[in-house]
């Protein structure tokens, strides 16, 4: 547990002098964290259920309300970008989660109202076949889009931002610190998935089950009550001030580096480049890299080049110093490893809406009783794998690898995702032998009635979509927290916000292909001799085709993922002769 380190500033103000901050690192977990759980139950609680939602309240069909689901996705998720740079230029993160929260709780109420009001949703279908279904009319449209542009407003502001405000309160220069925020990483998300696996059970059944109006209202509530909690802890964070955004020194070393780019370097080392650091800066010194040579020409200083009486660039459009240009080097070496990390969420999208639509066409009820559990609801078998395997990473894998590899995380980041990738891999082929079994069981066996506007349901149980859901539970507790911790790790100290919308545009740009990719499988199959892939009835289809598809297009992703981490270079920070812990600094030059 983190050590106070002075009696004063209780308000947890950030200060000018690091030594008077009080890093209460796990002692202010419990707002964080509460906050994010109550947080995640309203957002995912709003949205988890939103493909059901479509298609049975706003009679939207099953590739429409799979489209709109994509875009909300990916818009939420790309929100990020914008967020971070309102965050790191103006308002820091404590201004920046607090406006979004309430933004969260506004969209939530009025996503609910949508259910509560009968104006504002369109009239419930005929469950006959062949009976007239009425779509949503324009207002009714507007409204909804109204209340998804409120929580899009919230999960961009929130996600870029909650975890490194987390990671702000341990104390970066201390051991303890340091072993908290890998800790606090893996805790993080294992709260996150317990969120979602309460909103995916209960908050589901409520809805599907009970009561659209109830089932939205619990999220509000519990938006509400995420908000009180954060609040609550106000005056002990650790509040880091907006230093800037990283989108401006990202601009200025490459405007400088095109000015310059007809002057030569002399040798490979930083010798004779210009490498003044302020004495108020903050961020760990980086050593000189060989890597993307071209913009060290930025660090060039000419007879032209002015200087302040402290040392500084008198222009800071025409120099640049060794450190920002290194800066700039650990943004663009990892834009290529987040490209192909990214696209793990291309696959894991497919398991959050077609998984759903199999599971409306399959058995789904618990043993001989009536009971049957709501399609929406099987995403919690994926947020299961994910919250059983975290701790068992956490506390029995990674010491068991620590002691083998000398690594504090057991393994690298890199390598983390890497496994994670190969997961997906095998969690789409096993959906695609699974969806192929069901098809043929729907075909060849008596079936168990007609779903709504789809087709006959498989005596297939939907048991047999555990296994396909479990495996990307787990390569997301692989992929998706080793991007996060990635990210978090190989940024300057003052990108952190930037990097955590990184991770978050990764899965939009994920969302938005998913969606492209599902209107040109639809369009280019529906009128082949094969037959359309992805009809509204399963049965009709060849959903397996396209989960075999989506596999091949994650085994290259995965290919290039092992030639891009050959290729990267973890960051290189310069020891120093205070460090606490020296061993966390060592340069790693292995990848996966």
């Amino acid at each position: 547990m983190e050590v106070e380190k002075a009696e004063k500033n209780i308000t947890g103000e950030d200060d000018d002098d690091d030594s008077k901050l009080i890093y209460r690192g796990w002692k202010v977990m419990p707002f964080i964290i509460g906050n994010e759980t109550f947080e995640k139950l309203g957002i995912v609680g709003s949205s988890s259920n939103l493909v059901i939602y479509l298609t049975t309240v706003f009679n939207m069909k099953s590739i429409t309300a799979a489209t709109v689901v994509n875009i909300y996705g990916g818009t939420s998720n790309f929100g990020t970008i914008v967020a971070a740079f309102l965050c790191d230029s103006y308002f820091g993160r404590y201004k920046t989660l607090s406006f979004a929260m309430i933004a969260c709780f506004l969209g939530s109420v009025a996503m609910d109202l949508t259910a509560v009001i009968n104006q504002l949703h369109p009239a419930k279908c005929g469950k006959e076949i062949g009976s007239v279904c009425k779509g949503p009319s324009i207002g009714q449209i507007m409204f909804l889009a109204g209340a998804m542009v409120l929580l899009v407003i919230g999960a961009g502001g929130i996600r870029p931002c909650n975890l490194p405000f987390g990671a702000d309160q341990f104390n970066p220069k201390t051991k303890e610190g340091k072993r908290g925020v890998d800790s606090f990483f893996n805790w993080y998300f294992f709260t996150f998935t317990f969120a979602q696996m309460v909103s995916l059970t209960l908050i589901v059944y409520v809805q599907s089950n009970v009561s659209w109006s109830i089932g939205l209202a619990i999220p509000a509530i519990l938006m509400l009550l995420g908000c009180i909690i954060f609040f609550a802890g106000s005056k002990l964070y650790v509040k880091v001030k907006a230093s800037g955004s990283p989108i401006h020194s990202i601009t200025r070393v490459i405007v400088v580096a095109v000015k310059k780019r007809r002057l030569k370097l002399i040798g490979s080392s930083s010798e004779g480049l210009y490498n003044y650091i302020a004495k108020d800066f903050k961020n760990s010194k980086l050593s000189h890299t060989n890597q993307f040579r071209f913009l060290d020409k930025a660090a060039i200083q000419t007879p032209d080049d002015k200087l302040n009486i402290d040392g500084s660039p008198a222009d800071i459009w025409k120099l640049c110093s060794v450190q920002q240009v290194e800066e700039v080097k650990c943004v663009i070496r990892v834009l290529p490893v987040w490209l192909s990390a990214a696209l793990f969420y291309l696959a894991y999208i497919q398991q959050t809406t077609y998984t759903i639509f199999q599971s409306l066409q399959s058995d789904r009820r618990l043993g001989s009783g009536s009971f049957q559990i709501p399609a929406g609801s099987y995403m919690v078998f994926l947020m299961l794998g994910m919250t059983i395997f975290i701790p068992i990473y956490d506390r029995v894998l990674v010491p068991f690898l620590r002691k083998y590899t000398g690594r504090d995380g057991g393994i690298t980041q890199l390598q983390r995702v890497g496994a994670g990738l190969s997961l997906c891999i095998t969690s789409m082929l096993v959906s695609a032998a699974v969806e192929q079994h069901r098809r043929t069981v729907a075909l060849t066996r008596p079936t168990l009635g007609v779903a709504p506007r789809k087709g006959a349901i498989s005596s297939m149980s939907g048991m047999w979509l555990i296994p396909q859901l479990v495996l990307m539970g787990i390569g997301d507790a692989l992929a998706g927290v080793g991007q996060m911790e990635f990210y978090y790790k190989q940024f300057p100290e003052n990108m952190r916000s930037f990097a955590g919308s990184l991770y978050y545009c990764g899965i939009g740009l994920a969302s938005y292909l998913s969606s492209f990719l599902l209107s040109a499988v639809h369009n280019i199959t529906e009128g082949s001799s094969a037959g359309n892939w992805l009809p509204e009835d399963l049965n009709k289809g060849r959903l397996e085709y396209f989960y075999y598809f989506v596999a091949g297009m994650m085994t290259l992703n995965f290919a290039y993922f092992l030639l891009v981490s050959h290729w990267y270079r973890y960051k290189d920070v310069v020891a120093k002769e205070n460090d606490m812990d020296k061993s966390s600094n060592e340069v790693d030059k292995v990848s996966v």
